[in-house]
């Protein structure tokens, strides 16, 4: 039950994250779920080493939209296509 509740939280998570930042992103489902898990690890850990959450701790859900915004920016950084006149 637990990952079920990870997968629909992070679909959630995902799906808030693409609509706060519009603009071209790799879609679907699938990839919507993963960007919100992702974005949840990535707050989880940022959160952990900044001192906000003890061990084992889940990062909150603000947080992890903005893990999840993170992913993002870095993937469109990543995938800019850069023209060269």
């Amino acid at each position: 039950m637990e990952y079920l509740w990870m997968l629909i939280i992070g679909l959630i998570v995902g799906a808030v994250a693409k609509f706060l930042m519009p603009g071209k992103d790799p879609g679907g489902i699938i990839v919507t779920m993963l960007i919100g898990i992702v974005g949840s690890l990535i707050a989880g850990f940022l959160g952990r080493a900044m001192g906000w959450y003890a061990e084992g701790e889940p990062a909150g859900f603000i947080a992890s939209v903005v893990g999840a915004i993170l992913l993002l920016i870095v993937y469109r950084l990543a995938t800019k296509k850069r023209t060269i006149t």
